[in-house]
């Protein structure tokens, strides 16, 4: 059977996330720690969900309420309670897991195996008949990790046994185990039960069943990961770190196979829910977060973070901040422009230096100077928002709108103070105080503002 053809139906997934995670310095259980954006048992939850009709099994243990509420009704909890070793956490899933064909069992901080990878070793698992099937990696330096021990041919293991315990030969072995597995479901269960407790401190290894299934006459395989990366089991904040830095490397390199260029990936961050259309270039130092999307020919960046927004064709945004939002197409936006949430920007808008927008939506052709705020705003179609022009929109107790029609003028340093309204193709002076609606086609200046003249 192929990896892509695995019977879903006759599968179950077990996540063991009940560890304690002391390494990681943390008062936050670590399988709420973020990877990417997503926690990490998230992660491993949308993974599991991508290769079986049922909901993952989760084993948690301390913090076990956070975590169940972060994955809420994705996956089905148990919880291992006292924390008595991997064997004992696979253990608690017995009830739920009896009856499959398979069982897949993964790590809660190994958050970066693929549905491709672990397809791989559910096939290697159901095509040799093995007891179990194995994940395993070469490292560069095996140092404090049990060696995994093939016999001859290189198809079956024998073992895997641990650094303390390795005779010379068996220390020069690079090959570790990742702590992914897949068990024959029939034999796993019963010989789960012979699993005895470790002498030293009295956890129960998932590790013992490789010995058990040898000992029974039965195969254990191993799928050895050709990307490393996948297999990252996180301990500690450096862990989390290197997870974060392969994380950026696998999502970049498929944005640059899609046609974006990124004129310097290693400080380029991009998480998982982002497209970006063919052509777009994004320069250093961006950041592009949830689900943001960004149309084709863009110019991003550089030092810019886009979050949550929809960006059309032919954009350029530079140094700036633009958080859920929505800007059209040919917008030009920044240096040190910031748009809050609820920005509607229409096509062909120009958008300044240290301009500010929130709630607010402007019109095609609108350009809004450098050094303004608009704040509760609904600005028609090409219309010149001059320099230092402010939406006074809060009177202490609620906001207030401001409309500006089509066309209009609005002079340097003019304050709006809302609610007020700027007829199509009104006008205001340099430093104008608005406090009055304007009718279409005025002038008005002064502070307060008075309609000087009608312009039409």
């Amino acid at each position: 059977m192929m990896p892509e053809e695995i019977d879903r139906a006759r599968l179950r997934v077990v996540i063991l996330a009940a560890g304690l995670g002391t390494r990681m310095r943390s008062k936050r259980p670590k399988m709420l720690h973020t990877l990417g954006g997503r926690t990490l048992i998230e992660r491993c939850v949308e993974t599991a969900a991508r290769l079986v009709d049922d909901r993952p099994i989760v084993v948690t243990g301390y913090g076990g309420e956070a975590v169940r509420a972060a994955i809420a009704d994705r996956a089905v909890c148990v919880t291992q309670d006292p924390p008595l070793g991997t064997g004992h956490a696979l253990a608690q899933a017995e009830a739920m897991a009896r009856g499959a064909q398979h069982i897949l069992v993964t790590y809660g901080d190994v958050p970066l195996l693929t549905p491709e990878l672990l397809r791989q070793l559910i096939g290697l698992c159901e095509s040799s008949g093995a007891a179990i099937a194995m994940l395993t990696v070469l490292a560069d330096d095996p140092r404090g990790f049990g060696r995994v021990v093939r016999d001859p041919s290189g198809e079956r293991v024998l073992a895997i046994v641990e650094d303390v315990a390795c005779t010379p030969e068996q220390r020069a072995i690079r090959e570790i185990n990742v702590g992914a597995y897949c068990f024959d479901g029939d034999w796993l269960w019963p010989a789960l039960q012979r699993v005895r407790p470790n002498p030293h401190n009295g956890e129960y290894f998932l590790t013992d069943l490789i010995a058990l299934a040898i000992a029974d006459g039965r195969e254990v395989r191993a799928l050895l990961a050709e990307d490393r990366s996948a297999c990252i089991g996180i301990n500690t904040r450096a862990d989390l770190a290197r997870a974060e830095a392969a994380l950026r490397r696998r999502i970049n390199h498929q944005h640059m196979l899609n046609g974006v260029t990124l004129l310097d990936p290693d400080t380029t961050y991009i998480e998982e829910g982002v497209t970006i259309g063919a052509d777009t270039v994004i320069w250093p130092n961006t950041h592009l977060l949830g689900e943001t999307r960004i149309g084709s020919e863009c110019q991003i960046g550089p030092n810019t973070l886009i979050a949550s927004s929809l960006l059309g064709d032919r954009v350029q945004v530079v140094q700036s901040v633009v958080e859920d939002s929505q800007v059209a197409d040919d917008v030009h936006i920044g240096p040190f422009a910031h748009l809050r949430a609820g920005a509607h920007i229409g096509p062909g808008v120009h958008i300044g230096n240290f301009a500010e927008i929130k709630n607010s939506t402007l019109g095609a052709g609108t350009r809004m100077g450098h050094f303004s705020y608009l704040g509760d705003a609904t600005v028609g179609a090409d219309v010149n928002i001059g320099a230092g022009t402010i939406t006074c929109n809060y009177d202490g107790v609620r906001k207030h709108r401001t409309v500006i029609g089509d066309h209009a003028f609005i002079g340097s340093d003019t304050m709006l103070v809302a609610p007020v309204s700027v007829g199509h193709r009104a006008r205001t002076g340099a430093g104008a105080v608005v406090t009055k609606d304007l009718p279409d086609d005025t002038l008005a200046v002064g502070l307060p503002a008075r309609v000087i003249r009608k312009l039409r």
